[in-house]
């Protein structure tokens, strides 16, 4: 019997066993005035374009807060927003700013994000928001519907303000061990500081609303992607504890990532705590389940990263410098899987299950009757037509892809592509020296017998490596910074794709 006293009404409004079609976009990418896109009136026009081209989904990265590194897969909170997405001019209609407030963001129309920028400016004019906000009754029911994750978040985020540069493991005894007193104390101290984080994020959520609403009445359903791990300086883990690999120090005994391959000699090390999953069984899944259904309450529906985790998952000690002596374990499985269908009545999930692939993965993903991904860019590897990645390869319960945000665009795979390769997507997808090869992976995937076909901005708008979202394994860089120019999202453009998804019969009509 389930432990969890947790429940949320979660309305199903995707299908996967219907044939569709969307686009990959993050948020971040959209064109504003302010260096970075937000909930405000170009996410609104990019769902008029979403419906007039014939698309039935938005995919998204996950919107939480990003930290070191800028990337939205690490972040002090699942279920927190990201301030730098609160759009501005929605709060100066609001009166909580005026034009002149905004200073230094004015009419950074970048190519790129500048996320020093963005991190030395946005919270002053944020500041200055909360400071001419007055606290109604909206936002108090706010803070209660939230409580379950809010109160522990605002006050982390709060204490993280005293000492920044330092991440929770190495609080005082105190406040890192949770002692009720230091607890209560540091409320009453921090009492004005854990407003403007709550502050934040009912803006956030307000405006993500109001996004959200518009989107369905135009039968537009938004896909979120959340990371199977957190990061070990979070609210999740700080509040958590013993639902994670810590010693008696909290400190990770042993940590995420990946063994070696063709691909790196030493493995991924990437450093997130190891679930103790005996600890969530025990609990009923209490935390996963609270997570899902607050980000099933967001979303329409959900894109799972390393979902082979749940059946087995890479254990590296948390003392080695690389991943190379890892070993694998045995995840929660079905017993986890099972729960997860029954509490939200078969939710609509995408299983990222791509990589190394076991028979214990797969049967588990034929378990959990989620469809999997395929990567078009990924099936060229070979000139024997073998690779699962190929649509010829496909069957109906996928999601396919033409890339995601971890691989090159189409054209900047096959710039870079050997002799060979080149000659395998020519002759494959009938180009004419690569010419219009976005729209060429497109139209593959689109035609494809898979019920989900997902292709990212960049490939409609045949754009090279300049790009790419993220190289995996990279910090800094051109990581997480690209965004979409002003007439990208053209009339002209959703014609074309529309002819092509009612071609291959993806239109919702």
């Amino acid at each position: 019997m389930l432990k969890c006293a947790y429940t949320i009404f979660v309305p199903r409004l995707v299908d996967f066993n219907n044939r569709r079609a969307g686009v990959l976009l993050p948020v971040f990418s959209l064109p504003s005035p302010y260096g970075i896109g937000t909930l405000g009136k170009a996410a609104f026009e990019f769902v008029d374009f979403l419906s007039d081209s014939g698309n039935t989904y938005w995919q998204m990265l996950p919107l939480n807060p990003t930290s070191y590194g800028d990337s939205p897969y690490s972040s002090p909170s699942s279920m927190a927003g990201n301030p730098y997405f609160i759009d501005l001019d929605i709060l100066i209609e609001e009166g909580l700013l005026v034009k002149d407030d905004i200073g230094a963001l004015n009419k950074q129309k970048t190519k790129e994000i500048d996320y020093e920028l963005l991190y030395n400016t946005l919270p002053l004019i944020l500041e200055k928001a909360f400071n001419n906000f007055k606290i109604d009754n909206d936002f108090l029911a706010f803070l209660k519907n939230n409580e379950y994750w809010l109160n522990d978040y605002s006050l982390f985020m709060a204490l993280k303000e005293i000492e920044p540069q330092k991440i929770w493991t190495n609080w005082g005894d105190a406040l890192k061990q949770r002692k009720p007193p230091a607890l209560k104390q540091a409320k009453e101290k921090l009492q004005q500081r854990i407003y403007y984080y709550n502050f934040l994020q009912y803006q956030f959520f307000k405006q993500w609303k109001k996004l959200k609403e518009y989107a369905n009445k135009k039968d537009i359903y938004l896909i979120g992607d959340i990371p199977i791990y957190v990061a070990l300086d979070s609210a999740d883990v700080w509040a958590n504890p013993n639902l994670f690999e810590l010693d008696g120090n909290l400190k990770p005994k042993r940590v995420a990532g990946c063994p070696p391959d063709y691909f790196s000699k030493d493995g991924q090390l990437w450093g997130n705590p190891l679930y103790n999953w005996q600890a969530h069984k025990a609990s009923g899944y209490e935390w996963w389940l609270k997570r899902l259904g607050h980000n099933l309450k967001m979303f329409d529906a959900l894109r799972i990263d390393h979902f082979r985790g749940f059946a087995e998952y890479y254990s590296i000690p948390a003392s080695d410098n690389t991943a190379k002596n890892g070993t694998w374990v045995q995840g929660p499985g079905k017993d986890f899987i099972k729960v997860v269908n029954e509490w939200f009545n078969s939710p609509p999930i995408i299983a990222e299950d791509l990589g190394y692939m076991t028979k214990s993965v797969r049967d588990l993903l034929d378990f959990s009757g989620y469809p999997g991904m395929r990567v078009l860019s990924f099936g060229f590897n070979g000139n024997d037509g073998k690779s699962e990645h190929l649509p010829h390869n496909y069957y109906a319960n996928l999601a396919v892809y033409t890339g995601t945000h971890d691989n090159d665009t189409a054209v900047g795979t096959y710039k870079l592509a050997a002799r060979t390769q080149k000659k395998a997507m020519r002759n494959y997808l009938g180009l004419a020296h690569g010419k219009e090869i976005g729209g060429q992976f497109a139209r593959s995937i689109l035609t494809s017998v898979a019920n989900t076909a997902i292709v990212p901005m960049q490939d409609y708008l045949n754009l090279d490596s300049s790009a790419r979202v993220n190289t995996p394994s990279t910090l800094g860089g051109g990581n997480w910074k690209w965004r979409l120019s002003e007439g990208d999202v053209s009339t002209t453009l959703a014609i074309k794709i529309k002819e092509l998804i009612i071609l291959s019969g993806r239109d919702s009509l």
